[in-house]
């Protein structure tokens, strides 16, 4: 014997129906960037990944109108574009602030005070994850490694760095965020909003003065290996232990970058242990040394 949908409880629901077009004049500019981006490729599915950045420029998220539009400069099908658009986490699915601001809880990240960013960003904010403030400026997120663990713990806004933070130096950020001060990256341009962040990934080129001179680079700790492969010598490093132990002479202490190195106001200082001050974990040294 068997049982109806209406007798399990499950609702099947009506068809949802097709997605609006855009506006006709939304639609010919777009159509313009899209045979521009489609032009780069021997085969045009290949650009299904910029478009979708060039749809989320437009609304901020991608829409069920912006997939069918990639559909239609593609020749795919609405299954195909949904397929993409919901395996990557850079595309939005709904609507999000001018700032997304994502905090790496992954294992390094966590363990030198990332959880601890994230939870104090969550009621600093008074939002959950994925969720966006009241004015729409921040869209709150633990995301997965940002491969940039030898500055951890780091929060990304827009895919921008900002290195070494603690729950304090990550207050100050999204404060100053959601004032519309200016806020510089550790390593990257100063940043844009969301929208056109995204049309940058779309492949269009950053068109404000000076944005491109201030393209960031890797930073001190991430280019260690580079200098030992070249055969320069490193500091010594230095661990202080943690039971209050004599510190070593101020000449052989670890390298500290200096501000030329960390440009950005937002940055925490270098020992990040303020994220659990029962564990002081003395002088940052870089990796490898």
């Amino acid at each position: 014997m068997t049982t109806s949908s209406s007798e399990r409880g499950v609702s099947l629901g009506m068809p949802q129906p097709p997605a609006p077009a855009y506006p006709d004049d939304v639609r010919a500019r777009l159509e313009t960037d899209a045979r521009e981006i489609i032009a780069r490729y021997p085969d045009s599915r290949s650009a299904l990944l910029p478009l979708l950045h060039l749809v989320q420029s437009e609304e901020g998220h991608v829409t069920r109108t912006g997939m069918r539009f990639c559909a239609d400069m593609l020749s795919l099908t609405t299954a195909e574009v949904t397929a993409v658009a919901t395996f990557y986490t850079m595309y939005r699915r709904k609507p999000s602030g001018d700032y997304q601001v994502g905090v790496c809880t992954n294992t390094l990240c966590a363990v030198m005070g990332g959880d601890a960013i994230f939870e104090t960003l969550q009621e600093h904010l008074g939002v959950g994850n994925g969720e966006t403030t009241d004015d729409g400026k921040v869209t709150l997120e633990h995301i997965e490694c940002n491969a940039a663990c030898d500055f951890a713990p780091v929060v990304m806004v827009n895919w921008e760095f900002f290195d070494n933070q603690t729950p304090g130096s990550a207050k100050r950020l999204v404060d100053d965020l959601r004032e519309g001060r200016p806020v510089q990256p550790t390593r990257g341009a100063r940043l844009c909003t969301f929208k056109e962040t995204a049309r940058i990934l779309a492949g269009f080129p950053d068109e404000r003065p000076g944005a491109v001179e201030e393209g960031g680079s890797a930073g001190p700790a991430s280019l260690v290996g580079l200098r030992l492969a070249r055969g320069e010598a490193a500091p010594a490093r230095v661990v202080h232990p943690r039971d209050g132990g004599p510190h070593d002479e101020p000449q052989n202490r670890a390298h500290r970058p200096s501000t030329a190195e960390h440009l950005s106001s937002h940055d925490a200082p270098q020992q990040t242990s303020a994220s659990d001050p029962a564990h002081p974990a003395g002088p940052a040294a870089e990796e490898g040394e």
